[in-house]
C-alpha cells in the first residue's frame, strides 16, 4: 500500500481551513500554496521579497520533513497579486531552484489575505532509497 502522510506546520490556517502543508503520497510530496507568514508568530512581512523568502523557508521546512531537499522539486507554481513583484522575487527563487530548474509557472490572480503578495506551490518527487 502507498505511503500518505500530511505535514502540518502548525499554521492557524490549516486547522481553520482544513488542509495540510503537504502530503506525502508514495513517492510524491504535494506541498500546498505557502505564503511568507512566519508560521510560529503568523506574522507577515509587506515587501514582497522577504515574503518570496519566508515562502521558501516554510516549503523547505515541509519538504525537509517529506526527506526531500530543493533539488528534488519537479514543479512550482508562483501566485502574485501584482505582476511587478515577481522579477524583484527572482534573486530568492534562483538560489532555490535554480539548480534543479523544476517546470514553473507564474499566476496574477488575488490571495486570500490582502497582507499577502506572493503564494508559492511546490510538488516534488523523493529521491530512490
Amino acid at each position: 500500500m502507498t505511503e500518505r502522510r500530511v505535514i502540518l506546520s502548525g499554521s492557524t490556517f490549516e486547522e481553520r481551513i482544513g488542509y495540510a502543508r503537504a502530503v506525502v503520497d508514495g513517492d510524491w510530496v504535494h506541498v500546498s500554496g505557502t505564503t511568507g507568514f512566519d508560521y510560529t508568530a503568523m506574522t507577515i512581512s509587506d515587501d514582497v521579497v522577504e515574503q518570496a523568502e519566508q515562502c521558501l523557508r516554510n516549503i523547505e521546512a515541509a519538504l525537509t520533513e517529506a526527506d526531500c531537499t530543493f533539488d528534488d522539486v519537479v514543479r512550482v507554481r508562483y501566485m502574485l497579486t501584482d505582476r511587478a513583484d515577481f522579477e524583484p522575487c527572482w534573486p530568492a527563487l534562483r538560489q532555490a531552484f535554480g539548480k534543479v530548474r523544476p517546470a514553473a509557472t507564474m499566476l496574477v490572480c488575488g490571495l486570500a489575505d490582502a497582507r499577502m503578495k506572493i503564494e508559492i506551490e511546490a510538488y516534488a518527487r523523493r529521491p530512490a532509497d
